[in-house]
């Protein structure tokens, strides 16, 4: 189990500091857009574009990080209230829950990515992206999320 805790560690670790390099990418496309557009009067033709695909990848490859490390919003008034043990059950109760709403977004986002790729659908912008590949962020980043919650589940079963 020490195995595959720390490999889901690690992977939830590598998925933020991707996701923090694409956000420091974002921000330097948004700048190289605005220098060359104020010193060359010219664009990139492609800021807009690729910053919608880089901060939806950002996205989804900080939410298993950001779970992991108890950084999501939680509201907490009836649970403080509660003893540890009754809190734990709760927790696992919701992530299971939890655990079944990103079976249903794994899906449905891999059959979209899917779809994307047997049609050969391309952006209609000037880069002529093909699809797929800006939407694969969305069926990773929900794996990894969904490995965290199975971790924290074992975790809460194990009183880890």
């Amino acid at each position: 189990m020490s195995f595959i805790s720390n490999f889901i560690d690690k992977l939830t670790k590598m998925g933020a500091y991707l996701s923090a390099f694409i956000l420091v990418s974002l921000v330097s496309l948004i700048l190289i857009e605005i220098f060359i557009r104020s010193l060359f009067d010219m664009s990139t033709m492609i800021a807009d574009e690729y910053s919608g695909y880089f901060y939806l990848a950002s996205i989804f490859f900080g939410l298993a990080y950001t779970f992991s490390s108890d950084s999501h919003i939680r509201i907490n008034i009836i649970t403080s209230r509660l003893s540890k043990k009754v809190n734990r059950k709760i927790d696992i109760l919701a992530a299971l829950i939890t655990l079944a709403v990103l079976a249903f977004a794994l899906y449905r986002t891999a059959l979209f990515t899917y779809d994307s790729y047997s049609l050969e659908m391309l952006s209609e912008n000037v880069s002529e992206t093909p699809l797929y590949l800006t939407q694969l962020a969305m069926p990773i980043g929900i794996t990894m999320f969904m490995l965290a919650v199975v971790l924290f589940i074992f975790k809460g079963f194990t009183n880890d």
